[in-house]
């Protein structure tokens, strides 16, 4: 089976394509043929060795996939050869096959589309636990997303409209501006042309958002973490800007707030019953229509390297999947 593969730490351009023997499964585990391969800005940092996970070398990246199940391992029981599934398997998605554990694996409708399977676990599983859990975000709050139109972004977008709060979505475009409001937005922000604390402090009255969900960091944070509401929320997602900020915690003092950390993956692990509850919700929101993931654009496994490339470079739109 062909796979893309990190031989060295560094930046995209630096990834092969290997042919490897196919997989085989472990004692619960299960080998699928992957049939998409989401791409995540985690991929970036992992093959630059930047991210707190850190696999031997060498290593195939891609951290969610869906497909075909090929084959199953000792103790797998609810799992079987033929069955689509969608799974997080945290590395090994960039492939023709994929290895995961069979407890983090979901099982998908006959007529599934994959690339949109693919697209849903990573992305709408962190917002869900971010907004839900770790922000509790409340039906009539206000919540500000910064890189709404991302994939983690527009899913905090459409979570907060599900949840019947006010969002104001903050993007770097027009045209990614027009897809958060596409997806459920009230407000935008261009941060890049408008002064943000001005544009906040105007939508909000001055009163500040009660939630703020930052996947990006750098420049926008410690602006973002002055205008906080009373008893704000700042959910500290991760660092799609490239710098981690530094932020004064006076101001945390002065606004009575929170900061706010935000890691799913770990969530998922050391709380496998909470995130099952979690994703039992966002099924029904689904099923209603009031999630519509964005799959905006797919590569062959050849571009991997063109995809990662995108994808640090911020200009994707929502989420983007590898097609083996």
């Amino acid at each position: 089976m062909r796979a893309i593969r990190c031989h060295q730490y560094g930046p995209p351009e630096t990834l092969v394509l290997d042919t490897l023997p196919d997989l085989q499964p472990g004692p619960n585990e299960v080998v699928i043929d992957v049939k998409a391969a989401s791409v995540n800005y985690p991929d970036v940092l992992i093959i630059e060795n930047k991210y707190q996970v850190k696999p031997p070398l060498p290593f195939t990246p891609g951290s969610e996939v869906a497909g075909i199940v090929r084959a199953v391992g000792e103790g797998v029981s609810h799992l079987r050869i033929g069955m689509p599934v969608a799974a997080f398997t945290r590395v090994g998605g960039f492939a023709e096959q994929a290895l995961a554990p069979a407890d983090a694996c979901m099982p998908l409708p006959e007529d599934a589309d994959f690339a949109t399977a693919a697209a849903f676990t990573l992305a709408y599983g962190t917002s869900h636990h971010a907004v839900v859990d770790r922000g509790a975000l409340r039906a009539g709050e206000t919540m500000l997303v910064l890189g709404a139109a991302g994939g983690v972004g527009l899913a905090a977008v459409e979570i907060g409209k599900a949840l019947g709060a006010r969002v104001i979505a903050a993007a770097s475009s027009d045209e990614k501006l027009a897809v958060a409001r596409e997806h459920g937005a009230d407000a935008t922000i261009r941060y890049d042309t408008e002064n943000l604390r001005e544009r906040i402090a105007a939508l909000t009255d001055g009163r500040g958002p009660d939630v703020i969900y930052d996947p990006v960091g750098g420049a926008f944070a410690e602006p973002a973490f002055r205008s906080i509401g009373w008893r704000g929320r700042y959910l500290v997602v991760g660092f799609a800007g490239g710098d981690i900020p530094k932020l004064p915690l006076n101001l945390a003092l002065l606004k009575g707030a929170s900061i706010v950390g935000v890691f799913w993956g770990e969530f998922a692990v050391r709380e496998p019953a909470r995130n099952a509850q979690a994703f039992a919700e966002l099924m029904r929101w689904l099923r209603e229509g009031k999630l519509r993931p964005l799959v905006s654009a797919r590569y062959t496994l050849e571009q991997t390297p063109r995809a990662l490339i995108d994808m640090a470079q911020r200009r994707v739109t929502g989420k983007i999947v590898i097609t083996p």
